[in-house]
């Protein structure tokens, strides 16, 4: 049998309903803002000029092709450098790290997740990119490289976060099993 709810869970009720629907109803409406602002420049450009090769908008070429390339690629090397580093480093704060490193580490770790963006951005156009910049001898800094590393720089504390505590979510007694069974140290932390 449902039980009644009191006044105050009732107005509590009501209040978190009209919060949630009310966010649902501003991101609608900025969804459709968007599409009234945006509706007119597609109808100014072709849309086969808008899937073409060229991003060039001093001479209205407005290809999109080559913004979606630079963002795959950034977001590859961006993979290939936080998934290493993420989980190798939750491996071994969470299995090889004795105590008072790991007590170091994790703390240290959620607090470079807790960095904005925009700060980890100004870091690198400021040291990242003259370094990279002199070091390869390119005329600029500012490259897919140099988008990758920062990229991968900001994911990595979220993945060693996520894959340190999943590690911790092992029960003890698979990690005993599987040395009981003559698997090595290394073998049960890959398994």
């Amino acid at each position: 049998m449902a039980k009644s709810l009191t006044w105050r869970e009732t107005i509590i009720t009501a209040v978190i309903k009209t919060c949630g629907y009310s966010a649902i109803v501003f991101v609608a409406l900025i969804f459709f803002f968007l599409l009234r602002e945006g509706l007119p420049a597609l109808s100014q450009v072709p849309l086969a000029d808008l899937f073409s090769l060229r991003w060039y908008p001093i001479e209205n070429y407005f290809g999109i092709l080559p913004l979606l390339t630079g963002s795959l690629i950034v977001t590859v090397g961006a993979m290939l450098v936080a998934i290493p580093f993420g989980i190798g480093t939750a491996v071994f704060i969470a299995e090889v790290a004795p105590r008072w490193t790991r007590e170091i580490l994790k703390p240290l770790v959620e607090l470079l997740g807790g960095l904005p963006s925009v700060v980890l951005g100004f870091l690198g156009i400021l040291i990242l990119a003259p370094f990279l910049r002199r070091f390869l001898d390119l005329p600029t800094g500012l490259t897919a490289l140099a988008g990758s590393l920062l990229l991968g720089g900001i994911a990595v504390p979220t993945i060693v976060s996520i894959a340190e505590d999943a590690l911790d979510s092992v029960p003890m007694s698979y990690r005993e099993g599987a040395l009981a069974m003559g698997a090595t140290r290394w073998q049960t932390i890959w398994r």
